[in-house]
């Protein structure tokens, strides 16, 4: 089947053509034979726009998507080679659209919704609203090499699995006993690490978006063995729940930052790394406390966090203690928002529940 992904749940517009098989059986978690195949993904990012903000704004990422969504399906087409008259029947080589319907800003969700709606009424092809966040689990289905042209998956999801989630707005460990199946175990309490990455660079005065700006000064700190000589605290490590909180930590630099007044450069990188050292202890010391408690098969890490080099590392290294233990991670583009991964989440949805009708509705707090 070639489906269409549609992804607008905050500022990044993208359009992907995938090509996805499998059957709904009752072993491998509810499906089987499960393979995807990247045609074409084209997508437009709204950063430079929203930067002077330092943040999203979710008139302005209206405003845009409804102007790039055109731009970026008809490139998405060329890179599949499906524009009109390459195909028999031009366009209709797409046989299903899945768009992002939540969680996300809802003015930005809306935009994606109307454009899959028209299009799957111009092309007489159903629409499947799909989780955001069970985007972020199926983006370990796809290889490593996506550039190539039809990269085929590799991984695959030995169940029961467990995904950490983890992006600039949630942060959340869901126990997936098969695909249909799933029970999150573990969420924050308060920010979400990416919102807290973001507002700690901006305590620093570093440009938005934040998590890369300070992930690049951590890097800095470490290669030139640079620490701050006090700890920031790890808030909720020991709890006996597996729930986060991040706010604490923010706050403990903001403090700190106060009592320091102007700071160096070289004191910048040591918090930088000093507040990322901390994050990546209080994710990977809670995904462990979960591991030991539901004994899952596959490890899965999404969200745009985990495009983080340091924290990619930590998790991988977690094979030395868990040897049989699958560990999962996307490739860095597909850490982000985009729409490869919702057209993959889309067709799992599609072999577990067929084309049941369904209002297409915008739900911005939509849980997993």
């Amino acid at each position: 089947m070639i489906i269409l992904g549609i992804e607008t749940s905050c500022d990044e517009t993208a359009i992907s053509v995938v090509e996805a098989k499998g059957a709904y059986a009752d072993t491998y978690g509810g499906l089987e034979e499960l393979s995807f195949a990247v045609l074409g993904s084209a997508l437009h990012s709204q950063i430079e726009i929203h930067k002077e903000f330092g943040g999203v704004v979710p008139r302005l990422a209206k405003r845009e998507h409804i102007k790039n969504l055109p731009i970026v399906y008809q490139e998405a087409l060329r890179k599949a080679e499906m524009e009109k008259g390459n195909l028999p029947d031009g366009e209709a080589g797409i046989e299903m659209i899945c768009v992002t319907v939540g969680p996300g800003l809802e003015p930005a969700l809306w935009t994606g919704i109307v454009f899959a709606k028209e299009l799957g009424e111009g092309l007489k092809i159903p629409v499947i609203g799909t989780n955001h966040m069970m985007g972020h689990i199926a983006s370990v289905l796809f290889s490593n090499k996506l550039e190539s042209k039809k990269a085929q998956v590799e991984n695959k999801v030995e169940f029961p699995a467990l995904a950490l989630l983890i992006s600039g707005g949630h942060t959340e460990l869901v126990l997936l006993n098969s695909w249909i199946d799933k029970k999150k175990i573990g969420e924050t309490v308060d920010d979400a690490v990416g919102e807290a990455f973001d507002k700690v660079a901006r305590m620093l005065g570093l440009p938005y978006p934040g998590g890369p700006e300070i992930s690049a000064l951590a890097e800095q700190a470490r290669q030139e063995n640079i620490q701050m000589e006090i700890k920031l605290p790890r808030p909720m490590l020991h709890s006996k729940d597996l729930n986060f909180s991040f706010s604490g930590l923010k706050t403990a630099v903001l403090y700190y930052l106060r009592s320091l007044g102007a700071i160096s450069q070289v004191q910048q990188k040591e918090i930088a790394r000093e507040f990322e050292d901390a994050v990546i202890e209080t994710l990977v010391t809670k995904t462990k406390k979960a591991i030991e408690e539901h004994t899952p098969k596959t490890l899965i890490i999404g969200g745009g966090v985990i495009a983080n080099k340091a924290l990619r590392e930590n998790f991988l290294n977690l094979n030395r203690d868990y040897p049989d233990l699958k560990i999962l991670i996307p490739e860095k583009s597909l850490t982000t928002d985009n729409a490869t991964m919702i057209a993959a989440a889309g067709y799992i949805e599609y072999l577990q529940n067929g084309l049941k009708e369904k209002e297409l509705k915008a739900e911005g707090n939509l849980d997993i």
